[in-house]
């Protein structure tokens, strides 16, 4: 799996396991996420924090994915 497939695969299970979720204050445009940690297809552990200053980091969320409906 490419670099930015999996990096799209991991923020987007990370959103679907946050959904659940509320946070003590909402993030508003240009704050920083918190950071997460889930494994990745590779067995290795992925988290948020190794991509800071790295690289540009989209989280997306995908609420019928890999679902039937």
């Amino acid at each position: 799996m490419g670099t930015i497939s999996r990096r799209a695969a991991l923020l987007g299970m990370a959103a679907a396991a946050g959904a659940g979720r509320l946070s003590a204050a909402p993030l508003g445009v240009g704050d920083m996420a918190p950071d997460f940690a889930l494994p990745g297809s590779n067995g290795k552990t992925e988290t948020l924090s190794s991509y800071r200053g790295k690289s540009t980091v989209v989280a997306a969320f995908y609420p019928k994915a890999f679902t039937g409906g």
